[in-house]
């Protein structure tokens, strides 16, 4: 957008919601939108985009709210109802032009990834996909650096160039070539500063239904004639799906199984403590199980309540995409396997032998709750 600098302000969270639900990354940005406005001048708001038919869109405000929003824009128009890419673009990319937000950050879903890239080209501006790390404030950026890679630092103070380039800015961190480094990005030159998000990377705001906000009608300028597809039918898959991001414990295989038929241990141990099945990459490369499953930079990110790590040795790329959930198990022959400096709770052995054991105590705790409880 070729605008004065000064006239941009506030971050805009694009709100993805399927048939009047939002999807959970959607309030994982409202609260990393919430976190970053704290960083940037005083009056800046996370504003919520909701965007699709009103009787759906409409009861959503005050969700946005509730998870920290200060404002929210709705976009309304039957022609919205579902999702097209010509249809959202344009009601988007028409918003962005009249309201001008510093920041807009989209969920990098099916839906967000195919949307972002449409809206940055028609606005000439940059996107940098897949971000795992947000900053604004510098010092703050700087203690990532150093907590979590090997940057040195030393240099980066104020006054030094490398410093003063990224002062005030969106540094957007993310996975580059197969996840073997991190690269972080910024966009000096245009606006809006544009993101996509890996679900589950982000933290949700503590719900709180007594926050309210400021809802804004946005008119929308849409005729049929502008898209050019048409939705016949929507059919949806009869596979088992994997919630990755949703489970609250996850037990994955990795490299160390040996096969593929490790996997169904795997899945009798996930179904013994309520849980779903992830995989390493190794697994995945090798053919073993489905990408669905996979975790790690270039798979899922995952923050469960639990996470029991089998057979994987712990590899920089799959440690990025586990290594904040709540409490992680891991099994594993190697001593000195990297997954052992994250863990929480580490099991040397073979995972043959140890998981069984994992199962039947577990049925023993299940029979002695049961005959306490009676």
């Amino acid at each position: 957008m070729a605008i004065d600098f000064n006239d941009v302000k506030n971050i805009w969270v694009y709100a993805e919601q399927r048939h009047g639900k939002l999807m959970n990354v959607a309030l994982e940005l409202i609260g990393e939108g919430y976190r970053l406005s704290r960083e940037m001048p005083e009056g800046t708001k996370v504003c919520g985009l909701l965007v699709g038919d009103e009787a759906d869109v409409k009861p959503l405000e005050a969700e946005l709210f509730a998870y920290g929003a200060d404002e929210v824009y709705t976009l309304a128009d039957p022609l919205l109802k579902q999702y097209t890419t010509d249809g959202y673009t344009k009601v988007i990319t028409d918003a962005i032009e009249e309201i001008k937000p510093e920041i807009v950050l989209f969920g990098a879903t099916h839906i967000g990834r195919d949307l972002a890239p449409r809206v940055a080209a028609r606005l000439n501006t940059g996107l940098t996909a897949d971000c795992t790390r947000l900053d604004v404030d510098m010092n703050n950026y700087i203690n990532f650096l150093e907590a979590k890679t090997t940057c040195k630092t030393a240099d980066l103070v104020p006054g030094n160039p490398a410093y003063t380039k990224g002062e005030g800015l969106l540094k957007q961190t993310r996975p580059a070539f197969g996840g073997n480094l991190m690269a972080t990005i910024i966009t000096p030159r245009t606006r809006p500063t544009m993101s996509t998000v890996r679900p589950g990377v982000m933290k949700k705001r503590e719900k709180d239904e007594s926050l309210t906000g400021t809802a804004i009608n946005v008119p929308v300028k849409l005729a049929a004639s502008d898209i050019k597809v048409t939705v016949k039918e929507v059919v949806k898959a009869t596979k088992e799906l994997v919630s990755l991001t949703d489970a609250e414990i996850i037990c994955s295989g990795g490299r160390g199984l040996g096969g593929p038929e490790g996997f169904n241990l795997i899945k009798e141990f996930a179904d013994k403590v309520g849980g779903v099945v992830g995989s390493s990459r190794a697994a995945v490369d090798a053919g073993w199980i489905d990408h669905s499953h996979q975790v790690g930079q270039t798979g899922t990110t995952v923050k469960p309540k639990i996470y029991f790590a089998c057979g994987i040795s712990g590899a920089i790329q799959h440690l990025a995409g586990m290594q904040t959930s709540d409490c992680i198990v891991a099994i594993n022959k190697d001593p000195d396997a990297p997954i052992f400096e994250v863990a929480d709770y580490g099991i040397v052995g073979d995972l043959y032998k140890v998981i069984p054991q994992i199962i039947a105590e577990w049925d023993n705790a299940d029979a002695l709750l049961a005959a306490a409880t009676k």
